[in-house]
């Protein structure tokens, strides 16, 4: 069966989508670990699918390289609303999309036919342990001293359909992200894997970022990563409500407004368009 796919990255999260209008595969998730297979020539950090939705303009069904179908993935978001544009799957610039997390908002700037910032609404973050999740006798999961093989971190987690646990450092560059990453990510403390920030404030308008995501290893960007970053930073006093946050794949804009949704500004890039000849 030939799959038409494009590769598209989105300040460090670099995903295959499909087009699940136009195809129909039995086993998304055993699709989504060939794809995703970092010896393959198109490997990714996923998989996103595109799908006809009934609530909203469209559906996005996000898988990890492992083939785990998890709830969003904020640059995916951004990335799915430049690809129907791009595609001409619609000429809205303003769009509702669907994802198991909910229904998600995203405005598009345009200038000229070509998409060139995106704006997406991720909605309010969940401190509720019960549904990050995370094991704790606390209410929510907040600056928690933890020890991780021989030095310890203060941890802070939250959801946007996905779980993120934030770590505020001194400085992420000399941080060993691999022998902490996994670690953390594995920890019994989460039932769920969960997918790890370490942050490291600038100034009370700019943070720092390395991501640890979840299946993958370390990526060059996470657009919830960062969005986790900026909470917990203006929660714990270290940063305002409107911060650009650096990472190796570029500087993601993030504001938490004052009705507690958390919007990031940022472009997609359409990195290869292809074929992926796929066998069951």
């Amino acid at each position: 069966m030939i799959i038409p796919f494009t590769k598209m990255q989105a300040y460090g999260n670099d995903y295959v989508y499909i087009d699940a209008t136009k195809v129909h595969v039995d086993d998304w998730a055993d699709l989504a670990i060939k794809v995703s297979n970092r010896n393959f020539g198109v490997g990714s950090d996923g998989m996103i699918l595109i799908c006809d939705s009934d609530v909203c303009d469209f559906r996005m069904r996000v898988f990890d390289p492992d083939g785990t179908e998890c709830e969003m993935c904020g640059n995916a978001l951004r990335s799915v609303s430049k690809f129907v544009y791009y595609y001409k799957m619609t000429d809205k610039i303003d769009l509702t999309i669907e994802t198991i997390g909910g229904h998600q908002h995203v405005h598009l700037d345009v200038k000229d036919g070509e998409v060139i910032n995106i704006h997406a609404d991720i909605g309010k973050p969940v401190f509720d342990a019960d549904r990050v999740p995370v094991k704790t006798d606390a209410h929510e999961l907040f600056n928690v001293p933890v020890k991780i093989i021989d030095r310890t971190f203060y941890m802070s987690s939250l959801s946007w359909g996905n779980p993120h646990t934030v770590m505020f450092i001194d400085d992420v560059d000399t941080l060993d992200i691999k022998k902490y990453g996994p670690a953390i990510e594995n920890h019994p403390m989460f039932p769920v894997r969960t997918n790890v920030t370490f942050a490291q404030k600038i100034d009370d308008n700019t943070l720092k970022i390395r991501e640890w995501e979840r299946g993958t290893g370390e990526t060059i960007g996470c657009g919830t990563g960062c969005c986790t970053a900026v909470v917990f930073a203006n929660r714990l006093g270290l940063g305002n409500r409107s911060v650009d946050v650096h990472q190796i794949g570029g500087i993601l804009h993030v504001d938490w407004d004052e009705d507690d949704h958390v919007h990031m500004v940022g472009p997609s890039t359409v990195v290869y368009e292809g074929e992926y000849y796929y066998e069951a």
